[in-house]
């Protein structure tokens, strides 16, 4: 026998809350709770709320969480997984959006060019590289992602940055890679690719201007921390 719809009033009144006071009203629970209310229409949607924050730890690893764990989840469905993992998906594309629009497309900071490229990595479990591609004005002309694995990963050759960089007439190019389960702190391995992709570009009249490691919301950009100045100059 099917469990009968009675949440409807919490619901409503959930539903006034958000729409009385925004997202800002709300929990971590409350939010994962009153979203699932779009996908879970007979259960109670605060025991899924709670279940997935016991299981991911955080609402931000709930909302960058792909469909396959997330229906790990006793009681959430595969449509609720690929809600979740939409809007999680939405807002991050919306958030590079406006990083962009914000810029006006001039990165010519290191401020700029990880508030443009946070975004690029939310959610993301596995080592992910991205390039970016400037002009002579630090005007963006091309951000691509450049393939999964670590940076010095055999499938993320020194080849195919330089091409990436020259098919987009780059000037200059930033590096960026993030850094999952650790601290956005490079490792050796970090340094030492980074000194040959930066003889590579050299070599090409393209300038490596930095490479910055994110980790969650965290990054560092390794010219800040005087990686050029101390390696390659």
């Amino acid at each position: 026998m099917a469990e009968k719809p009675n949440h409807s009033g919490h619901r409503a009144r959930l539903r006034q809350t958000y729409l009385r006071g925004g997202i800002d009203s709300l929990s971590d629970v409350n939010r994962l709770e009153l979203l699932l209310f779009y996908a879970v229409p007979r259960r109670d949607t605060n025991q899924l709320a709670h279940a997935l924050l016991q299981e991911f730890g955080s609402f931000s690893a709930v909302m960058g969480a792909d469909v396959a764990r997330l229906t790990k989840v006793d009681g959430i469905s595969e449509n609720a997984a690929v809600l979740i993992q939409l809007v999680g998906q939405l807002s991050a594309c919306a958030e590079r959006e406006r990083a962009e629009t914000r810029s006006r497309g001039i990165l010519d900071t290191t401020d700029k060019c990880a508030e443009y490229l946070l975004p690029h990595f939310f959610g993301l479990r596995a080592e992910t590289v991205y390039i970016l591609c400037l002009d002579g004005k630090c005007k963006l002309l091309a951000c691509r992602k450049l393939g999964e694995g670590s940076i010095n990963a055999a499938d993320i050759s020194t080849r195919k940055i330089v091409e990436t960089a020259l098919h987009h007439n780059a000037v200059s190019v930033v590096l960026a890679h993030n850094h999952p389960n650790g601290i956005c702190r490079p490792s050796a391995e970090d340094e030492s690719t980074t000194l040959r992709i930066w003889h590579a570009l050299d070599a090409v009249d393209i300038q490596l201007v930095d490479h910055i490691i994110v980790s969650g919301s965290d990054y560092c950009s390794m010219a800040d921390a005087g990686f050029f100045e101390t390696f390659l100059r």
